[in-house]
C-alpha cells in the first residue's frame, strides 16, 4: 500500500512553494510548537520511541532510544549538544539536500524539539561544503527563526533557550561519520575517534552530544503533532514510518519521493520512476542503499520490501535508501571498481587495514575489470575484504569491502569470463 498525499510529511519536497517561514507556517510547521515542548522531555522521547522511528542516515538505530542515552541533567556543569549530520556525501544519496533546499523549517523546528527533549544547549548543523545554495537557504531560514523568536532566548516563549549554528564542511566523505564530524566541528582534521567514550558521554568539546541525520530530526515535529500511532501505521514491524527514497540510474524518471517503509521495490519503480529503462527484463542489479551496501541482482530485488529487514534478507541494506539502478548496459565490474576508487580516495588513513587495503582492493578490481588477473585472485580479493571488514575504527572499511563482496557473490562468472577472454587474446 503506497502513501496517500495526506500522509506526506515533506509537502514541499519539490519546491513548488517558497521555502520561507510564512510558507512553512501555512504548511503546518511551527504550529504551536510551545505546546509540544510543554509535554516535557520524557513525553517527547517516549512518543518518538513509540513511533518506531529508526535513524534515516544509514545505520537505522532507534531514534528515541538514542535520545534517551543523553544524561538527564548535568552533574558537572557541561552543556549538551545536538549535532545534525547534513554532510550528505554517500554516492547516490540526495534526500537531505531537498529537505534543506525546500523545507528547511521542518529541520529547524525538529532541531528545537529534539534539542529540548535531550536538554541540549544548542544544535550544530554540519552541512556538506558542496551544497552552496542549500547552505544559503539554511542560513536564511535560521535567521528567520531567530527573528520570529522561534529559536534563541526563550524559544517559542517556552522558557527554553536554544541556539542553532550552521557549519559548512569542506568536502570530506569521512566527516559523515559522527565522531569525525565532531572532530571537524572542533576545527581538527576529520578523523573518526575510538569509542568509548561514545558521543553521548563525551562528544563535541568533550560534552554530551547526540548526532542525528537531517531526515530523522525533520520528521520529529510531525510525529509529535500527529501521534506515534499514526507514524507506526506505515511499514512492517521494526521498520515503521515514511521514508524518502532517492532513485537514480537506469530508470525512466529518476526522483526523490516520500513513500511508506516496506513498499516493494517493483511498486516504487513502476509507480514513481516509470519503470526500468528497456523494461523489467533489462534490469541487471540494484544498489539499494547508497554505494556502501552490496548490490542485489535483479531476480532477488524485484519483490523485496524496501526496509531495513527486507534488504538485510537479500544480503544488502537500506542505508540511506539511495537506490542506484543498473540495467544490462552497465559494465558491472567497472561500476564496482569505480566505487572502490572512491573509498580509496576518501579513506582518512588512520587505520592500516583501510589505508592499505582500499588501495590494494582498487588495484585488483582494475585488473579484474580488464581481465588481466588470475582466477585465484578472486578468492584472494574476497579474503582481503574480510580482513578489512570489521577491523577499522569506523565503517569506511566495511563500506569499501561490501560492494566488492556483492560483486563476487553475484557476478563471479563475469569476472572469470573476463580473465578467460584476456588469456585467450594474449595467447593469440
Amino acid at each position: 500500500m503506497s502513501l496517500a498525499d495526506k500522509d506526506r510529511i515533506f509537502t514541499n519536497l519539490y519546491g513548488y512553494q517558497p521555502w520561507n517561514l510564512k510558507a512553512a507556517q501555512a504548511r503546518g510547521d511551527w504550529d504551536n510548537t510551545k505546546k509540544i515542548l510543554a509535554k516535557g522531555k520524557d513525553a517527547i522521547i517516549d512518543e518518538i520511541k513509540a513511533s518506531g522511528l529508526r535513524g534515516r542516515g544509514g545505520a537505522g538505530f532507534p531514534t528515541g532510544l538514542k535520545w534517551s542515552f543523553m544524561p538527564k541533567e548535568s552533574k558537572d556543569g557541561r552543556p549538551s549538544f545536538l549535532v545534525i549530520n547534513a554532510d550528505e556525501s554517500e554516492p547516490g544519496s540526495c534526500k537531505d539536500r531537498e529537505i534543506i533546499r525546500h523545507d528547511p523549517h521542518k529541520l529547524i523546528e525538529g532541531a528545537l524539539v529534539a534539542g529540548f527533549a535531550m536538554g541540549a544547549r544548542a544544535a550544530y548543523i554540519y552541512i556538506r561544503g558542496e551544497y552552496i545554495r542549500e547552505a544559503e537557504v539554511l542560513f536564511a531560514a535560521v535567521k528567520e527563526a531567530y527573528d520570529a523568536g522561534l529559536i534563541g532566548k526563550n524559544a517559542c516563549k517556552s522558557g527554553y533557550d536554544f541556539d542553532i549554528f550552521v557549519h559548512r564542511g569542506a568536502g570530506a566523505y569521512i566527516c559523515g561519520e559522527e565522531t569525525a564530524m565532531i572532530e571537524s566541528l572542533e576545527g581538527k582534521k576529520g578523523q573518526p575517534r575510538l569509542k568509548p567514550p561514545f558521543p553521548a558521554g563525551a562528544g563535541l568539546y568533550g560534552c554530551p552530544t547526540t548526532v542525528n541525520n537531517v531526515e530523522s530530526i525533520a520528521v520529529a515535529p510531525t510525529i509529535m503533532r500527529r501521534g506515534a500511532s499514526w507514524f507506526a501505521n506505515f511499514g512492517r514491524d521494526n521498520n515503521k514510518g515514511t521514508k524518502l527514497f532517492q532513485i537514480s540510474g537506469h530508470v525512466n524518471k529518476p526522483c526523490v519521493v516520500e513513500e511508506a517503509m516496506s513498499i516493494p521495490f517493483s511498486e516504487l519503480i513502476e509507480k514513481h520512476c516509470g519503470g526500468i529503462t528497456g523494461g523489467k527484463d533489462n534490469l541487471l542489479a540494484v544498489i539499494p542503499g547508497g554505494s556502501s551496501v552490496p548490490l542485489v541482482p535483479a531476480a532477488q530485488i524485484w519483490d523485496a520490501p524496501m526496509d531495513f529487514d527486507g534488504l538485510r534478507d537479500v544480503g544488502s541494506g537500506l542505508g540511506t535508501a539511495a537506490i542506484i539502478v543498473m540495467d544490462k548496459s552497465t559494465d558491472i565490474v567497472r561500476a564496482i571498481s569505480r566505487l572502490s576508487y572512491f573509498y580509496k580516495h576518501e579513506s582518512c588513513g588512520q587505520c592500516t587495514p583501510c589505508r592499505e587495503g582500499t588501495g590494494w582492493m582498487w588495484r585488483v578490481m582494475e585488473r579484474l575489470r580488464t581481465g588481466d588477473a588470475d582466477v585465484s585472485e578472486i578468492d584472494m580479493l574476497w579474503d582481503v575484504t574480510k580482513q578489512v571488514e570489521g577491523h577499522t575504527i569506523c565503517a569506511l572499511g566495511d563500506a569499501a569491502a561490501w560492494p566488492i563482496q556483492g560483486l563476487i557473490r553475484h557476478f563471479r562468472p563475469e569476472l572469470e569470463k573476463r580473465i578467460a577472454e584476456n588469456a585467450r587474446e594474449a595467447a593469440e
